[in-house]
């Protein structure tokens, strides 16, 4: 598979959403709902969620009070997301490389490693140009990103599971300026191979995206190191969970 295609053709498969069809969303729900304790958003507040996928997290967010707008890349993912619509819930197919709305958003949010996925550095600085145009003056962005030092001493290095008789069989490797893994699908009556997908997710430190944000007028306020909003710490912390304001 073409590397500058991995992420679209991979999150717009059915092997995709096979695979994780049973992943458990209490966990990501949860923080949510604590993220949006923390920032205590005024009700009706505008927001924008990049990379929504299929807008679980969108509707979630739109429940609680607010106008919401989700853009992904995957034509599959929201088409299946736009079936939630309403007054206060809209669905767009955008790649957030690309500028969207401007001075719009209060919040914008990149929830649960949604970011990273692009060849070069240039169209990540493209893809927080988006956010931070986005966004009025001191509107707020939450990035929720895998901690890399966390993930590298913890990675498990290859697994096997079964969904619906499908065989998928799982790889995991890093460079030093790379998370990969394979995604091997074996089909289930003759169990040989059928496709191949390699994720490929950037090491950006908490420096990397001070640096990034700063280049787009966004200043970290907080840095949170799990999902209870607990602090970052550098080898320990899952999560690296950054808070920051667009200062003009």
């Amino acid at each position: 598979m073409p590397y500058r295609n991995w992420f679209k053709d991979w999150f717009s498969s059915p092997y995709y959403y096979k695979l994780y069809q049973n992943r458990d969303e209490s966990e990501a729900n949860a923080f949510i709902e604590t993220l949006i304790e923390y920032l205590n958003p005024k009700p009706g507040s505008r927001m924008l969620d990049v990379a929504c996928g299929r807008g679980r997290h969108s509707k979630a967010l739109a429940d609680m009070g607010f106008d919401v707008t989700g853009i992904d890349i995957s034509l599959p993912s929201i088409e299946e997301a736009k079936q939630n619509e309403n007054e206060h819930l809209q669905f767009f197919l955008h790649d957030m490389r690309l500028p969207f709305y401007i001075n719009y958003f209060e919040y914008t949010f990149n929830f649960f490693t949604s970011f990273g996925y692009f060849r070069t550095r240039r169209e990540h600085d493209d893809a927080l140009r988006t956010i931070a145009q986005s966004l009025k003056e001191n509107g707020l962005f939450v990035i929720d990103y895998l901690n890399v030092h966390y993930v590298e001493n913890h990675m498990e290095r290859s697994e096997v599971k079964e969904v619906d008789g499908y065989k998928f069989q799982i790889s995991k490797w890093h460079t030093e300026e790379h998370f990969f893994k394979q995604i091997q699908v074996f089909e289930p009556s003759t169990q040989t191979q059928k496709h191949l997908y390699t994720e490929r997710v950037a090491k950006f430190s908490l420096g990397d995206f001070t640096e990034m944000l700063a280049y787009q007028h966004m200043q970290v306020q907080e840095v949170f190191g799990d999902y209870h909003l607990g602090s970052y710490h550098l080898y320990n912390s899952p999560r690296l969970i950054i808070l920051a304001k667009k200062v003009r």
